[in-house]
């Protein structure tokens, strides 16, 4: 590498985050479409999203039901500007709020229908497995009686060895996640019923794995000299030998859960 090379990489900006992806997890177009037209059908007036990131699947709900309204929760500035800037150029602007402050304890239910895809974590303190039936007895708190609930959670889809639990994330544990039937049986005792079970398939993990690296890597695959390169070199190497650990054994449930009583 010349010095000019390196000056060039060290000029350039930090790497971009998450720009291929249209939903924050192993969610696909298609399946996306099938939700929204089966949470459109209950005719929901408000919706509220725990861990919105930008939203996608709020937008797409409020623009396939004419009237509502949505609030959607998260800690990270820069995803609730994305989510800002989507609403605006669809013209949803003035019908869902991005707001910047922990779900936990939130007191903006119930609502009509409440997301909450991979957000579990941010309901409750608990640690896992606890934070599951925590998550889901906040969750009933926030929905209206009869109204809907879609929650996506990880579980395993079978017992991970020891040598894989190793390779994933720190303190990785077996404990960690429920199996599918767990899962089911928490919303139960939480109150509620399962309108519809599904879960990610293996093109939708991989959609989303890659897409979670790709604009991070072309980046670094252009400023290798970059004063941030060598930081985010290790993160993507991290982040790939992980989902290498799990691809197979950790799935993700998204599960249509309706209100009881």
């Amino acid at each position: 590498m010349t010095d000019n090379d390196h000056d060039a990489g060290a000029a350039a900006g930090p790497p971009p985050r998450l720009g291929r992806l249209p939903f924050h997890g192993p969610l696909s177009d298609a399946r996306a479409d099938r939700m929204v037209q089966r949470l459109a059908r209950t005719a929901s007036a408000t919706v509220l999203d725990i861990g919105c990131g930008w939203g996608e699947l709020a937008l797409r709900i409020l623009a396939a039901v004419p009237g509502a309204t949505a609030v959607g929760l998260d800690l990270d500035a820069g995803d609730l500007a994305r989510g800002r800037r989507a609403a605006g150029e669809r013209g949803l602007a003035g019908r869902v709020e991005f707001v910047r402050e922990s779900a936990t304890g939130t007191t903006r239910g119930p609502a009509d229908l409440v997301l909450c895809l991979g957000a579990g974590h941010a309901l409750t303190t608990a640690e896992p497995p606890g934070h599951v039936p925590a998550a889901l007895r906040e969750l009933r708190r926030l929905v209206r009686p009869g109204g809907r609930v879609l929650f996506g959670e990880g579980f395993w889809e079978r017992a991970p060895t020891a040598e894989e639990l190793a390779r994933m994330w720190p303190g990785a544990s077996a404990t960690d996640r429920p199996c599918l039937a767990e899962l089911l049986d928490a919303a139960v005792d939480a109150g509620f019923r399962p309108e519809w079970t599904e879960t990610a398939n293996r093109d939708e993990w991989e959609e989303f794995e890659s897409g979670y690296q790709a604009d991070a890597e072309e980046w670094l695959a252009a400023h290798p000299g970059h004063p941030l390169a060598a930081g985010t070199r290790e993160r993507l190497d991290r982040h790939r030998a992980a989902w290498m650990a799990y691809r197979g054994v950790l799935g993700m449930a998204y599960l249509t859960l309706v209100s009881t009583g």
